[in-house]
């Protein structure tokens, strides 16, 4: 069967014809990037446009028009965030501390005309920076256990930030795992790409005594 390629998204998620030029660019220098660094696993290389393009393009119908700016906490290869300011528009903040998959991201910025900023800093630094940036919307995909995550993002939202993040099939472990430790308010949205997946949207995260 045949993968899903970049013109399926015009129709499944509203993509511009001018968006999708820029994730066709996006994904080339990504493919020639992957070669010297690990950007994506190397089995889902060729199934880069459902896996991980259309994963990422899932997020825009949560997203809310409120949203002025994103943080994408642990942006790697910029799997959701660089590729939701390429299509939305919006400003994301791409946190990632590794120096090579930075300098990716700040050439594919480059090459796409994203509006994004790269920071190369740890995440667990972003509490003590008094200029980070008020971001309504806080992205993270395949980074730390849910409890850890909230840690991470707690800094954007205790200022009013909603998480979505994704999660796989032990999403249940890890609410009651976390439970513990955080009150949480929150919705789970289906994964429209992995059927074992869901998106996560935390709308309220308070830490409490465990």
């Amino acid at each position: 069967m045949a993968q899903p390629g970049p013109l399926d998204l015009l129709g499944q998620f509203n993509v511009s014809r001018e968006s999708l030029d820029r994730l066709e660019r996006y994904v080339s220098l990504l493919l020639t990037w992957q070669r010297r660094i690990n950007l994506i696993g190397p089995s889902t290389a060729d199934q880069i446009w459902q896996r991980h393009i259309a994963d990422s393009l899932q997020l825009l119908p949560l997203m809310g028009h409120q949203v002025q700016s994103i943080a994408d906490l642990g942006a790697g290869a910029g799997l959701p965030g660089l590729v939701i300011a390429i299509v939305s528009g919006v400003p994301v903040h791409l946190y990632e501390s590794n120096g090579k998959k930075a300098a990716f991201l700040r050439e594919a910025i480059r090459h796409t005309g994203a509006p994004a900023t790269v920071h190369p800093t740890r995440i667990e630094t972003v509490r003590h920076d008094a200029s980070r940036p008020d971001v309504q919307l806080v992205l993270a995909r395949a980074l730390a256990p849910l409890d850890q995550l909230l840690g991470y993002a707690a800094p954007f939202m205790e200022r009013g930030a909603t998480g979505l993040f994704h999660k796989g099939q032990d999403v249940d472990a890890e609410l009651t795992a976390a439970a513990k430790c955080w009150k949480l308010v929150y919705h789970t949205h289906p994964s429209m790409i992995d059927s074992n997946g869901v998106i996560l949207e935390v709308k309220e995260a308070i830490r409490v005594q465990s």
